[in-house]
C-alpha cells in the first residue's frame, strides 16, 4: 500500500543552531530534537540521560494514600490479599510485580488471573467468588477494574475490599472501591497520564517504600517488568515511561529477573535488547500463555526464583507461542478470504468480520493484521459463551473508542482506548453494529487517515551520516510512540550494484548519493522494487539510520521505509 510522506516543519533556525552548537551535533539532529520539544541544553541532558530521580511523587496520584493505608492495615492484621490482573503482557507483568513485591511482607498472598475463554476481560464474578471462598478480604486489581462497577459492588456485599490500579479511561461513575489509582480519572492531579498498568503497580510499590522508609532497590528491582509492559502496551515513550523504559532496558540487558532471562535464552538472544526487540521477541511469548492456555503460566515464569523452573516454564510458553503463530496465520487467511470474496466489505471504510470457531485468544492479532492490510478501523469477532466477543484496532489519528461509544447501546460491554479495544455483543446485534460502526466511521474519518503515512523528521544528505551521527541517534533511544526513531529523507539517490530479494519480500540494496560512500540498506516488505530501480535513474528514499552487527562486525545500515522513483 502506497504511503503518504509527511515531512515535519522546520523549527526556529536560531534555536536549532544554538542547540547544535551547545551539544556539538549536526544541525539536522538538533532540528529533530527541537521538533520533539527539546530546545535547551538542560532539556537535552534530561532527554539523553533519563534519571530515576525525575520520577514523579507517587503520592500525587489520587487515592494513593488510601491505598497504602489499606495495604498496611491488611499486612498488620495478616489479612489474605489477592493480586488480580488481566491476561495480556501488561496484566501479567503487573501481577508478577505486585505479587513479588508484597510477598516480601506477607505469606498470606496469592494471585489470580481470569480465564480469557471462560471469564473474559476484567473483574469476574468467578474471581470474586474464589476470593470469598478462600478467605481473601482485599483484592488489588491491576490493569483492569476501572469500569467494573457492578462486580466491585458485588464484592462489597461479601466484605471484600478492592484497590484498583488501572490506566484505562473511566466511565461516568467510578466503582465503589477503597482506592482507585488511575491517572486518567478527571479528579486525579498526577502529572503524567500515560503509564501502563504495570507502571501503576510500580508507583504503588514506590509509594509503599517511601511511606515505610525502604530502599529504592526494593521497587527498582522490577524495572525490567515495567519496561516489558511499556513496550507491549504501546504507551507513549515520554516523561515517566521514557525513564522507566530506559532503566528497565539497562536491567534487562545486565541483570534480568530469572523468568525474563529464561525467556531471552529460549528466544535465541540474551543481550542488547531494544524496546522493539522486546515487542517482537518477548511480548508475543508472554502473551501466548493467555491466548492459548492460561496466563497463570506467564506469571508463574515471571515470579520464578529458581533457574530450572524458569527454564521449564519458558519452554512451555515458547511451545504455546508456536501454536499461537499457527492459529493466527490460519485465522488471518480465513478472514482475508471473507473480505476478498465480498465486494461490499472491500469498499467499506471499516472491517467487521466474524466466525464462530475462531480462537478468542488470537483475534486481537488478526485484527492488527487486517488493519495493516486494509488500513481502516477493524473489528474481529468470535463466539464465546453464547455472546460474540471481539477485538478492535484503529488507524493512526482516528479515535476508535469514540466510535465504539457511538455504538454503546448495541454492546454488552466494551473498553480500551483510541487505538485498541475489546467488546462483547449479542449475536442478534451484529448486523446493526456493523452498519452503525460503518456509518460513524465513514462520517468522521478523513481520506488522509485511511492512507498510512510516514512521518519524516528532516531531509539530509548521505554525507552527513557518520559514526558520530549514528551514535547520537542511538542515544535518543528507547524508541516508541511519541519518540520514534528519526526518519530522514534523501533525494537524488542511486543504486550501487544490483538489488536482490531476501526471504520472500525484503529488499537488500546498496545506495549512494553522487560521490558519497556506499551504504548497505535493507527495505523490509519492499521486494516489489527489485526490478524498478535502475542504475542511472535517481530516486528518493526515507529511512532510519542503524548499526547492523553481524559476526561481531559493526556497520552503518539504512533501514528503508519507503522509496519514491517518481522524482
Amino acid at each position: 500500500m502506497k504511503k503518504r510522506w509527511v515531512q515535519a516543519e522546520k523549527g526556529n533556525k536560531e534555536t536549532i543552531e544554538s542547540l547544535a552548537q551547545q551539544l556539538n551535533i549536526d544541525n539536522s539532529l538538533a532540528q529533530v530534537l527541537v521538533h520533539r520539544g527539546i530546545s535547551s541544553f538542560d532539556q537535552a541532558r534530561d532527554y539523553f540521560r533519563p534519571q530515576m530521580a525525575h520520577l514523579h511523587d507517587p503520592f500525587l496520584m489520587k487515592d494513593m494514600d488510601k491505598a497504602i493505608l489499606r495495604i498496611e492495615t491488611a499486612l498488620k492484621d495478616n489479612e489474605k490479599i489477592l493480586i488480580y490482573g488481566d491476561y495480556d503482557v501488561d496484566g501479567t507483568t503487573s501481577v508478577a510485580l505486585a505479587y513479588s513485591f508484597f510477598r516480601g511482607f506477607t505469606t498470606a498472598i496469592e494471585y489470580y488471573i481470569p480465564d480469557r475463554h471462560k471469564e473474559g476481560y476484567g473483574i469476574s464474578a468467578t474471581g470474586i467468588d474464589y476470593a470469598k471462598e478462600n478467605g481473601f478480604s482485599l483484592i488489588i486489581a491491576l490493569d483492569c477494574g476501572i469500569k467494573s462497577n457492578e462486580k466491585i459492588a458485588y464484592a462489597n456485599t461479601l466484605g471484600i475490599d478492592f484497590i484498583i490500579c488501572d490506566h484505562h479511561l473511566p466511565g461516568e461513575e467510578l466503582p465503589m472501591a477503597v482506592a482507585i489509582l488511575d491517572p486518567k480519572r478527571s479528579d486525579c492531579p498526577y502529572p503524567f497520564k500515560e503509564l501502563a498498568g504495570c507502571g501503576i503497580g510500580f508507583k504503588l510499590a514506590q509509594a509503599y517504600c517511601i511511606q515505610n522508609n525502604l530502599p529504592a532497590e526494593s521497587y527498582e528491582q522490577y524495572l525490567d517488568l515495567v519496561m516489558v509492559s511499556i513496550a507491549a502496551d504501546i504507551v507513549p515513550v515520554e516523561d515517566e515511561n521514557r525513564i522507566l523504559a530506559y532503566h528497565g532496558l539497562v536491567k534487562l540487558n545486565t541483570n534480568p529477573c530469572i523468568g525474563l532471562k529464561a525467556l531471552m535464552d529460549i528466544s535465541g538472544r540474551n543481550k542488547d535488547y531494544s524496546l522493539t526487540d522486546v515487542v517482537f521477541a518477548l511480548a508475543p511469548r508472554i502473551n501466548a500463555a493467555g491466548r492459548m492456555d492460561h496466563a497463570n503460566q506467564a506469571v508463574k515464569m515471571l515470579i520464578c526464583d529458581e533457574d530450572l523452573l524458569a527454564q521449564e516454564q519458558s519452554l512451555f510458553i515458547n511451545l504455546q507461542n508456536t501454536e499461537r503463530k499457527t492459529s493466527d496465520q490460519n485465522i488471518t487467511a480465513e478472514a482475508l478470504a471473507l473480505i476478498d470474496d465480498c465486494e461490499i466489505l472491500i469498499n467499506k471504510k471499516t472491517t467487521v468480520v466474524y466466525h464462530e470457531s475462531w480462537n478468542k485468544g488470537v483475534i486481537g492479532i488478526v485484527a492488527s493484521r487486517l488493519t495493516e492490510k486494509y488500513y481502516r478501523p477493524t473489528v474481529v469477532l468470535t463466539e464465546s459463551n453464547g455472546l460474540l466477543t471481539g477485538s478492535a484496532r484503529s488507524v493512526a489519528g482516528f479515535d476508535l473508542y469514540e466510535a465504539l461509544l457511538g455504538c454503546e447501546d448495541l454492546l454488552v460491554q466494551f473498553g480500551g482506548h483510541k487505538f485498541a479495544a475489546g467488546l462483547t455483543i449479542k449475536p442478534e446485534n451484529i448486523t446493526s453494529f456493523s452498519e452503525r460502526f460503518e456509518q460513524i466511521v465513514a462520517s468522521t474519518i478523513t481520506d488522509d487517515l485511511l492512507c498510512p503515512e510516514i512521518n519524516i523528521d528532516t531531509e539530509i544528505n548521505f554525507s552527513q551520516i557518520t559514526s558520530k551521527f549514528q551514535r547520537i541517534i542511538a542515544q535518543m533511544a528507547p524508541f516508541g510512540p511519541h519518540n520514534p526513531a528519526p526518519v530522514f529523507v534523501t533525494h537524488n539517490v542511486s543504486i550501487a550494484g544490483r538489488p536482490y530479494v531476501v526471504g520472500t519480500k525484503h529488499l537488500k540494496l546498496n545506495l549512494k548519493q553522487q560521490n558519497s560512500v556506499i551504504f548497505e540498506s535493507i527495505g523490509f516488505g519492499l521486494a516489489e522494487y527489485e526490478n524498478l530501480l535502475q542504475p542511472n535513474r535517481p530516486f528518493s528514499v526515507c529511512y532510519t539510520v542503524e548499526e547492523n552487527v553481524w559476526r561481531d562486525q559493526k556497520k552503518l545500515q539504512l533501514n528503508i521505509k519507503a522509496i519514491n522513483i517518481d522524482n
